[in-house]
């Protein structure tokens, strides 16, 4: 966060083994169960309608409000996922010794915003193609990845990866070392460790320092109707192309946005 890297240069280019990472944290991190925005909880359990996925995409600041934002969104928390200590604290994860990544878990309510409406979200707002890093940051904590909670889920993020891949060679060459999208995606998802009460929608409290690195890379993700899996005609977005058209990511914008949730249509 905030460009800090590791002291050991080398551990931000790769996960550490299992065997290097740091010991266990006993304590789970304490944090206050309402969401600074929404007023919603943020940790579960949820009610049954609600589902839930985890995305990084560099910064969680950054990442955890254009979330948030999303009309349908119920809540946001920013969080360590898919490293080997448990329970780890800001400075273990900033160690590059934990192997987690920092991610935003967000869940939503699918008769509202569909799974791929946050798809759309999450890769046009941030370049996928900077490995380890994004921007400013660099370090293992800052990959990109999909992490879901269901069978379902996965399908739709790997298809949307190949046809993102094929829309950023097509449009944007040069992107990365060789424009090759380095996304990790798991499924089931790992467990999900909830970060400092401070952290949690950083971006939204008085005295934050205004910073996300992000670079959305200007590509859109090809309409649904392009990419559709077989059986799944029902899993089309919900946010129709003049949202996008107002609301798309930009560099910087969740910086010059407002904290308030877009309220759709009304946005329109």
């Amino acid at each position: 966060m905030g460009g800090k890297q590791s002291v050991d240069t080398s551990k931000d280019s790769r996960l550490p083994y299992p065997s290097e990472c740091l010991p266990h944290r006993k304590m789970a991190m304490q944090v206050t169960n309402k969401h600074f925005v929404t007023g919603n909880p943020i940790q579960g359990p949820f009610e049954p309608e609600l589902e839930t996925v985890v995305f990084g995409t560099g910064c969680f600041w950054g990442t955890e409000k254009g979330f948030w934002r999303l009309p349908g969104v119920y809540s946001t928390a920013v969080g360590y996922i898919s490293g080997t200590t448990k329970n780890p604290s800001y400075e273990m994860v900033c160690s590059g010794s934990t192997g987690h990544n920092e991610v935003v878990q967000v869940v939503y309510d699918p008769k509202v915003i569909a799974f791929t409406d946050l798809l759309r979200m999450f890769w046009e707002s941030h370049d996928p193609t900077q490995g380890m890093g994004q921007g400013n940051d660099r370090g293992t904590q800052y990959r990109s990845g999909i992490y879901a909670t269901t069978q379902e889920q996965l399908m739709l993020a790997t298809h949307s990866k190949a046809v993102y891949q094929a829309a950023l060679r097509k449009v944007k060459a040069g992107l990365g070392p060789d424009s090759s999208i380095t996304t990790e995606l798991k499924h089931p998802a790992p467990e999900f460790f909830y970060a400092e009460d401070y952290h949690q929608q950083y971006l939204s409290k008085p005295g934050s320092r205004p910073y996300c690195s992000a670079m959305p890379t200007g590509v859109s993700l090809p309409p649904f109707a392009d990419w559709t899996p077989e059986g799944m005609e029902d899993k089309a977005p919900v946010l129709p192309e003049e949202y996008w058209k107002k609301h798309a990511p930009k560099p910087g914008c969740v910086i010059k946005e407002r904290n308030e949730q877009i309220k759709w249509p009304s946005a329109l």
